[in-house]
């Protein structure tokens, strides 16, 4: 078996869609290492692959690559699933073998660099485009996936359970993920319509539930002033709160992919990024809205009342 340290995307939504490529790395024989941020480790539990933390500081980090370099076979490559130069950079001056597609002028750090695929210029989605180089480092022809399986640890379930009893919230129930953060091109990425929308809900007799991550608590309240806000947990215990909700409402965010990877029933609302490249893979997400514009609420409200009276 062929020891492979991989480095994980920096933001949450990116995690969830290279999982599929990490699940084809592992089914042909790599012993996976994960580096990556602290969440990440969280995120991975239901998986046997072990995981480094980084630190803050770029120095902390070099040491904490070469101490794990030291643990593991002297020919083990390092891929990047950042596209950054400084991740590639770390990776060399701890003494490894980084690999990855050679954006960011950073070709002449790597071991072995490969072409972003010219597809990516127009319709390839994220999830094909961190399956595609996965697809390079075994180097075969493998379709690329249509939706994302992430493997919850139990605890998750735990952690959850906990979190809807602390604010005496039963099943069923609505979960409003209205935060998304950063820009994308200068423009806002969350939609404006999550208190109109709760306040729908909540007359109609649903339960509505949202659940602040770090730092984001203040907001969510201002965002969904009559849900119930729900303790903060871990971003496992996030996603089996998502995967135990009758229907999941979230921008094109991190969440969103979340609960797609956990099968939860979604609608996610776009106003501003790249559907082909970012709406969530699920069997039951659906998308509303485009990358030209918000929708009207009415398209949201009726998209969301007629996913409740489906199921």
């Amino acid at each position: 078996m062929s020891s492979l340290i991989v480095r994980l995307p920096n933001h949450l939504g990116d995690a969830c869609m290279a999982s599929p490529a990490l699940d084809l790395l592992a089914s042909r024989g790599h012993a996976l290492t994960l580096v990556g941020r602290a969440w990440a480790r969280d995120l991975y539990a239901g998986y046997p692959w072990p995981m480094l933390t980084l630190p803050g500081a770029r120095l902390a980090r070099v040491r904490a690559l070469y101490a794990l370099k030291r643990q593991l076979p002297r020919a083990t490559y390092a891929l990047l699933l950042t596209n950054s130069f400084s991740s590639a950079l770390e990776m060399r001056l701890a003494g490894l073998r980084p690999i990855g597609y050679g954006t960011d002028r950073r070709g002449w750090l790597l071991a072995r660099s490969f072409a972003v695929p010219e597809r990516w210029g127009s319709d390839m989605h994220t999830v094909e485009y961190y399956h595609w180089l996965a697809r390079c480092v075994i180097d075969r022809p493998i379709p690329a996936p249509t939706r994302i399986e992430l493997r919850l640890a139990p605890a998750a379930y735990v952690h959850a359970r906990w979190a809807l009893e602390a604010a005496a919230v039963r099943l069923p129930f609505v979960m409003l993920c209205p935060v998304a953060t950063g820009l994308h091109h200068g423009h806002l990425k969350a939609w404006d319509g999550f208190p109109r929308l709760c306040a729908d809900l909540v007359l109609t007799g649903h339960t509505v539930v949202a659940c602040p991550g770090p730092g984001e608590h203040d907001a969510v309240a201002a965002a969904v002033p009559r849900a119930v806000l729900l303790p903060e947990t871990d971003v496992a215990g996030f996603a089996a709160l998502l995967a135990q909700a009758r229907l999941v409402v979230a921008n094109d965010s991190g969440p969103a992919h979340l609960a797609a990877a956990v099968g939860a029933r979604l609608i996610s609302v776009f106003g501003v990024t790249e559907i082909d490249k970012t709406r969530p893979l699920g069997e039951h997400a659906q998308v509303v809205g485009s990358g030209r514009g918000w929708p009207d609420y009415g398209e949201v409200r009726s998209a969301v009342f007629a996913a409740l009276a489906a199921g």
